[in-house]
C-alpha cells in the first residue's frame, strides 16, 4: 500500500539499521521520522510511489523510486530503493515490492529502472539479476563509508513492453 507519513517510524526501523551498520547504502547518518515523512510526501508530490508491505500492522518492507538524475533528459529513467526487514527476507516480498514499483513506473511511461548497489552486496546483486536486471556499469571506489571505499554497481532493466524482444 502507499506509505503515509505516520509510517515513518516503521520504515526507519528497517532503514536506519542498514544505514548505521552496513555499506548497503552510502548514506552516512540515520534518518529521523520527520525526514522519512518528508521523503514520503515529496515522492507523492512528484508522482512517484513510496510503498510499504505490512502484516498485521507491522511494516515488513518498503520500496520507492524517483528520477535517476536531475534534468528533463532523464525524466523517464528511474532509480529505486527497496528494503525488507530481516525477518521478512527470503519470502518473495522483495520481488513483489519491486514488481509493484516497476508496474507503477510503466503506467507512468517510464522506460528504465535502475538499482545502484554496493559491489560487495552479493545478495542484492543476485536478487536484481534474478528479477531481470543486468549490470550496466561499475564505478570503482564510488562510495566512502566506515573508513573504506566501496564500488557501486549500476543494474538496470528496460521497462518497455517490447524490451524483452529486443534485448
Amino acid at each position: 500500500r502507499p506509505a503515509r507519513p505516520e509510517d515513518a517510524a516503521g520504515i526507519g526501523a528497517i532503514w536506519n539499521p542498514i544505514v548505521e551498520g552496513t555499506v548497503i547504502t552510502f548514506w552516512p547518518t540515520p534518518r529521523s521520522e520527520a525526514e522519512i515523512a518528508e521523503v514520503i510526501r515529496q515522492r507523492a508530490a512528484e508522482g512517484h510511489p513510496f510503498l510499504v508491505a505490512e502484516d498485521a500492522g507491522a511494516i515488513l518492507g518498503f520500496a520507492t523510486y524517483s528520477q535517476f538524475r536531475g534534468g528533463a533528459g532523464y525524466a523517464r529513467s528511474m532509480e529505486h530503493t527497496i528494503h525488507a526487514a530481516p525477518a521478512a527476507r527470503g519470502r518473495g516480498l522483495g520481488r513483489r515490492m519491486l514488481a509493484a514499483i516497476e508496474d507503477h513506473a510503466r503506467e507512468k511511461g517510464h522506460r528504465l529502472m535502475i538499482g545502484a548497489i554496493t559491489g560487495s552486496n552479493t545478495a542484492s546483486l543476485a536478487f536484481h539479476a534474478a528479477c531481470g536486471y543486468a549490470e550496466w556499469g561499475r564505478i570503482p571506489a564510488a562510495g566512502w563509508k566506515f573508513g573504506a571505499f566501496h564500488d557501486l554497481v549500476l543494474m538496470g532493466k528496460d521497462l518497455a513492453p517490447d524490451a524483452s524482444a529486443t534485448a
